[in-house]
């Protein structure tokens, strides 16, 4: 293969930059109150974002200038070593927000969860690209990258962080369609997911509660439907142009996770309607972008795994935002590039860099 590179895609470039400057922004506007409070430094959670931002952008610019071809080699090999760091996890991980989903010392640590999201899409890239005549088949060519899939899901589960676990079935999933599997499959196995989201929420009492919380917040407006209800009190009095940077009521020990899943009700508070407009045309303008650089990839490779990127991104949004705005059941899940973050924020930019790769080879 003739390997004629130039220059990135200059919008997702932007586009990805805008997010990330405004993300350090509303991260020290969000949490300089809870920072103070909590560690006497209302430049604690700015300090930290800032320095995994500035290591996700040097590990974007190694990704964005090596062949991407070379993830295909070692597809095999990061997809072990994330499932290894899933089990690790569950025997020496540090428990956050109820979950078991952290390894690391003290306020340092990574999440195998994060890696295994990007992990999946170069392996699920590389897998159906050479064996892409076989999907239509179910069970020679379907159930095994599904079977790879449940693994990861139930290994995610067991910490539990529903969260991840929906980021990487819908962004693996986008793949495999994308990839030609057939549609009477897919519905079938949609079937069997409701079936089996169904009885996650069932055999856990927590995520009933939060089922009904999210139906009817004013029903336990003090328990499961007290997020919500923050969230709406800020968005709510946000209006057109919103309060005013740095303004929020609602970050005042009012809304929960003001700085990570919560963070566009700060947003919208703050800055508006015309504010939160701008993330979201920023979020359509990066994944437009990724698109066309999946379907102008010169190799199928290249094409599936500029769409599994798009597919975290895009799916961690509609989860996040919905949550947000009273559309989805709360669960915990940081908005992409936005939110405060460590291991997420690196590992998203790590990808970003791989899509700028792909758009340089681009047709």
């Amino acid at each position: 293969m003739t390997k004629n590179r130039s220059v990135p895609d200059v919008y997702i470039l932007l586009a990805t930059l805008g997010l990330l400057g405004i993300g350090v922004v509303m991260v020290y506007s969000a949490s300089a109150v809870l920072a103070f409070h909590e560690y006497g430094d209302s430049y604690y959670y700015l300090k930290r974002q800032l320095i995994f931002a500035g290591l996700g952008l040097v590990a974007m610019y190694f990704a964005m200038n090596l062949d991407y071809w070379v993830l295909k080699k070692y597809a095999n090999v990061g997809l072990l070593v994330c499932f290894f760091l899933l089990v690790i996890v569950l025997l020496v991980g540090t428990e956050r927000g109820g979950a078991k989903s952290w390894l690391g010392v003290g306020s340092f640590g990574i999440q195998p969860s994060e890696f295994m999201k990007l992990a999946m899409v170069v392996f699920m890239a590389k897998l159906l690209s050479e064996s892409q005549a076989m999907l239509s088949r179910f069970t020679t060519g379907l159930l095994p990258p599904l079977g790879l899939l449940g693994l990861a899901f139930g290994l995610i589960m067991l910490q539990p962080d529903l969260g991840s676990g929906a980021v990487l079935v819908g962004s693996t999933m986008i793949i495999i369609y994308t990839a030609g599997a057939r549609i009477s499959h897919l519905s079938f196995l949609a079937l069997v997911g409701v079936a089996g989201f169904v009885g996650l929420i069932l055999t856990a009492p927590y995520r009933m509660a939060r089922i009904t919380g999210f139906l009817n917040p004013w029903s336990d407006p003090l328990g499961t439907g007290y997020q919500i209800i923050q969230s709406l009190y800020a968005i709510g009095p946000g209006g057109l142009v919103g309060l005013g940077l740095g303004a929020s009521r609602q970050k005042h020990s009012y809304l929960p996770e003001p700085q990570t899943d919560f963070i566009f009700s700060i947003v919208a508070e703050e800055l508006g309607f015309i504010g939160g407009s701008l993330v979201l045309l920023l979020f359509l303008l990066l994944v437009w972008r990724g698109m066309r650089t999946a379907i102008t990839a010169p190799d199928t490779f290249g094409s599936l795994l500029a769409v599994g990127i798009i597919g975290i991104f895009a799916v961690q949004v509609f989860i996040n935002i919905g949550v947000v705005i009273g559309m989805l059941p709360v669960t915990g899940i940081t908005l992409p590039l936005i939110s405060a973050g460590g291991s997420s924020l690196t590992l998203l930019l790590t990808a970003i860099g791989i899509l700028l790769n792909v758009s340089r080879y681009s047709r």
